[in-house]
């Protein structure tokens, strides 16, 4: 049986932005080489502490920022690609001038595939305009891509949409304001649902949510799942919520990726330091349990993205850094069954 094909590739992304230092501009690093696929119908799930890159990666893989350096490809196409060429250990390829070999750059034009990509915000008081109605919000992508032949064909596809998120029609004609937090999220769902897309970047969608709306728009966006067959990379900090949802996770530190595993392997077979501190900070609801359960608190400080340290970045926190960890870079290698860490000590 032939392997099924991937839907998203991301290879070597960068994600720099300048930032003035004094006279100069420096670059944030806010997303360093990382690389990650996604099958059809998987739900990637992407992790790490506040700031470590998770939004960025998000909104870069859609071109809502323009990449700095890297690989996009979905379905096959190439949506992005800055041509620099890595030799067998993932380093860039120099030039006689010690600049990277830049080769067949592409940059397609991303209108045509906003209809199969979309994305869910974090914040559904933000991203929703308050002087546009549910239903025009809901009806603004069929209005961009034309996908309706009349008024009553936009409408009907309009109210269609907002019962499959669970909203009502008399509900149609109000304003953002006037929804809880919820419901504001079941809106947004609605509105990336408008294309029909294949593939939605879900940016921690329940963390601005009650804990009881949590479960609900979870248990959504698995129904939807199902239904449409969608694949999601879907960014938070919750590791409980994101083991429930996932089939992969991916752990994030500092704009690098420190450990890929299957969402049961990496709960049950954490490698990474980083990683097991992050598992160990989860609370357990057994009380008995969580005494016995061990808690890894890290310490230093987190270095700064316009600072980076040589080497391993989680190095400086680090109980097993070595020598070796802060002259390289340690490479995601495979420890088994698609588990892949970035530890020379682990």
């Amino acid at each position: 049986m032939a392997e099924e094909k991937n839907l998203v590739e991301v290879s070597h992304l960068k994600q720099y932005f300048p930032v003035s230092s004094g006279f100069h501009k420096v670059p944030l690093k806010a997303v360093d080489d990382v690389s990650f696929a996604i099958k059809p119908g998987e739900t990637l799930g992407l992790v790490g502490e506040s700031g470590c890159g998770k939004t960025t990666v998000g909104r870069s893989l859609l071109r809502l920022y323009e990449p700095t350096a890297g690989r996009i490809v979905f379905d096959g196409d190439v949506l992005f690609d800055s041509g620099e060429s890595y030799d067998e250990k993932g380093n860039v390829i120099l030039d006689e001038k010690g600049k990277p070999l830049i080769k067949n750059p592409v940059k397609k034009n991303m209108l045509p595939y906003r209809k199969k990509m979309q994305m869910v915000f974090q914040d559904p008081y933000s991203s929703l305009d308050p002087l546009m109605t549910v239903e025009d919000i809901i009806g603004e992508p069929l209005d961009v891509h034309h996908l309706y032949k009349n008024k009553a064909e936009r409408r009907e596809k309009i109210l269609s949409l907002m019962e499959t998120v669970g909203l009502n029609a008399e509900h149609a004609m109000r304003y953002a304001h006037e929804f809880s937090g919820g419901q504001r999220q079941r809106i947004g769902i609605a509105r990336a649902l408008a294309v029909n897309p294949k593939f939605i970047v879900c940016d921690e969608p329940v963390s601005a949510l009650d804990v009881s709306i949590q479960a609900q728009v979870i248990n959504m966006f698995e129904e939807l799942q199902d239904k449409l067959g969608l694949a999601y990379l879907f960014i938070a900090h919750d590791l409980l919520v994101v083991h429930h949802i996932s089939d992969r996770i991916a752990v994030m530190y500092l704009g690098h990726l420190m450990e890929i595993a299957d969402a049961d392997e990496l709960n049950d077979n954490p490698i990474h330091p980083y990683t097991l501190s992050l598992l160990s900070a989860v609370p357990i609801p057994d009380p008995k349990t969580a005494r016995e359960s061990h808690r890894i608190v890290l310490e230093g400080d987190v270095p700064s993205p316009l600072k980076m340290p040589k080497g391993c970045p989680f190095r400086t926190r680090c109980a097993y850094a070595t020598e070796e960890c802060a002259m390289h870079r340690p490479p995601l290698t495979d420890r088994g069954n698609g588990h892949m860490v970035a530890c020379f000590n682990k």
